[in-house]
């Protein structure tokens, strides 16, 4: 319970702070736009003292990205989920009292064992990627939820691009 209200206290202050931000910029498509909306519900859990303190717009621009998506059918990570990965990774190496959870997710198509299992593989490919980069195995916990908690509700190509993800959330110990 404690712990739950640290997080939502953490989740506001994260708001407040998002809403006083000048250095905004626009997002062009779609799949970007959402990404922004889900990593602000899901992964504001980090606060202030969960950010490295000295980092450049760059690292900071990535570490604000809370969601990797894949392809279809696939649980290889793409360059640009490297670098959102990478800064995850610095951050967490950094922090010893972090964790973080990563939540694999695919879309309703396939069984739902098939999804399940393919959202737990794309969860361990980001995982395997942290550790490559010197986060240690105790401080990341996979999950999947497979199809069951999409991220957009629809049966096109735009609502499936959003559930095919690994959501990365915060917590500190």
């Amino acid at each position: 319970m404690k712990k739950q209200l640290g997080i939502v206290l953490l989740i506001a202050v994260l708001g407040i702070l998002a809403g006083c931000s000048s250095n905004s910029k626009k997002e062009d498509d779609s799949s970007k736009t959402a990404t922004s909306n889900t990593d602000a519900t899901h992964g504001a859990e980090m606060g202030g003292s969960g950010m490295a303190t000295e980092m450049h717009s760059g690292q900071a621009d990535a570490l604000s990205k809370r969601v990797i998506y894949f392809e279809f059918d696939s649980s290889d990570v793409t360059s640009e989920a490297r670098e959102i990965i990478s800064a995850h990774a610095q951050n967490l190496s950094q922090n010893a009292n972090l964790s973080v959870v990563l939540e694999g997710h695919a879309d309703e198509r396939g069984t739902r064992e098939y999804n399940v299992a393919l959202g737990e593989r794309r969860a361990k490919a980001v995982q395997e990627l942290l550790v490559l980069q010197g986060v240690q195995p105790s401080q990341i916990q996979v999950i999947s939820f497979g199809e069951e908690r999409p991220a957009a509700v629809g049966h096109d190509e735009s609502a499936w691009r959003l559930n095919r993800r690994v959501e990365i959330l915060y917590s500190g110990s």
